[in-house]
């Protein structure tokens, strides 16, 4: 009792199942709580990998590209502009930089691709030559090449576009007959690529038609009055218009008395939809569609942009009216559209969109009728 003679109150006693009963009862739920939800997680993980879509790794290894060294990319190589080989061997050009972007992200930088000249016939069966003049089967394909259907129904297998342009034609500057439509040739020799479906369409309007295997070659002729026109995609003519940028070495295929050239707009509604022959291997095909993709709607379009200013949109003074190529990469279609599995956990793990360093930075690294087919 306390001084004042009022009992002094006790320590209560525990009674079973108090407080101390109920924490640790809390503690266990929780602890079983926690086990179901990794057990759920594992479940739901598992269920995923095995019926879901599948990894950017997984479609790296059925692309056969887990361990491979270099990448082989078969391209034009006497396109200025486009696709072009200079004196150092090295290439430049619109094409190059699509190419090397596509090699980044399927995992293989500028050191690990190695670019083989291939010829338009040869692109079908994905056909490049070396430098000691063996043909190799290369990788990809990207040498301007245009989707038709006639080519899908052959059997190559395109991916989502990556340019769009349309059929023109050049003629020598001082050749005052005007070119306003492929009727206007009637009469004419005309040079465009074999096996091209500008080379019916020529036929077709009245033209003498000749066919060459480069393009080049048919440029050289009309320096030499042998043909009065060339006729193929715009962005490719282009470069044949306008003189070439300061400071660029001399290209590897040399032309001879040139000439000052015309680029006549033919008033063609069809667009020229370039894309690249990724072989027969889905797998290939869904990797490069995933770079156009994320080329075309996300940050990584700075990259298409970059290639486009520097190649094409430089050469549009020197070739108006005739648009050398619309300035937009073209939105890949719901066909091209391609699923990958990405666990939550990576969006924050590595920057947009999957690679672990930055992109290059940009200064370095637009109707059923006619197509030129080319």
């Amino acid at each position: 009792m306390s001084e004042f003679g009022e009992p002094v109150a006790g320590p209560l006693p525990e009674r079973p199942g108090g407080s101390g009963g109920s924490s640790r009862a809390r503690r266990l739920r929780l602890a079983a709580l926690l086990l179901l939800l990794v057990v759920v997680v594992v479940a739901v993980v598992r269920v995923v990998a095995a019926v879901g879509p599948p990894t950017r790794e997984q479609l790296r290894e059925r692309a056969g590209l887990t361990g491979k060294q270099t990448l082989l990319i078969g391209v034009k190589d006497d396109q200025p502009g486009v696709s072009q080989q200079l004196e150092n061997g090295a290439f430049e050009g619109f094409d190059i930089e699509i190419a090397y972007m596509i090699a980044d992200d399927l995992g293989f930088d500028a050191p690990r691709v190695e670019f083989l000249p291939i010829e338009s016939e040869d692109r079908a069966r994905r056909q490049a030559r070396t430098a000691d003049g063996r043909f190799v089967t290369v990788d990809l394909v990207v040498a301007s090449y245009s989707i038709t259907e006639l080519r899908r129904q052959q059997g190559v297998n395109f991916s989502a576009p990556y340019l769009e342009t349309e059929q023109s034609v050049i003629t020598r500057a001082s050749d005052d007959r005007p070119v306003t439509g492929l009727r206007d040739l009637a009469g004419r020799k005309v040079c465009t690529i074999a096996t091209s479906t500008s080379e019916r369409n020529l036929t077709d309007m009245g033209a003498q038609a000749r066919g060459r295997n480069r393009i080049s070659e048919c440029v050289q002729e009309l320096y030499d009055g042998t043909v009065d026109a060339v006729t193929t995609d715009a962005a490719i003519l282009a470069g044949f218009v306008g003189p070439r940028p300061p400071g660029e070495l001399p290209p590897m295929t040399k032309l001879e008395r040139v000439q000052e050239l015309r680029h006549w707009d033919i008033g063609d509604d069809n667009s020229e939809l370039w894309g690249v022959n990724t072989g027969p291997n889905p797998a290939m095909r869904d990797l490069v569609n995933l770079s156009l993709r994320e080329s075309a709607n996300g940050p990584d379009g700075e990259r298409w942009r970059a290639a486009f200013d520097r190649y094409l949109r430089s050469e549009q003074r020197h070739n108006n009216p005739q648009q050398v190529a619309v300035d937009r990469q073209p939105e890949p279609g719901p066909q091209d559209r391609v699923e990958v599995r990405r666990w939550p956990w990576e969006r924050f793990a590595l920057p947009y969109p999957h690679r672990p360093r930055p992109a290059p930075p940009a200064a370095v690294r637009a109707r059923a009728r006619r197509s030129s087919g080319y």
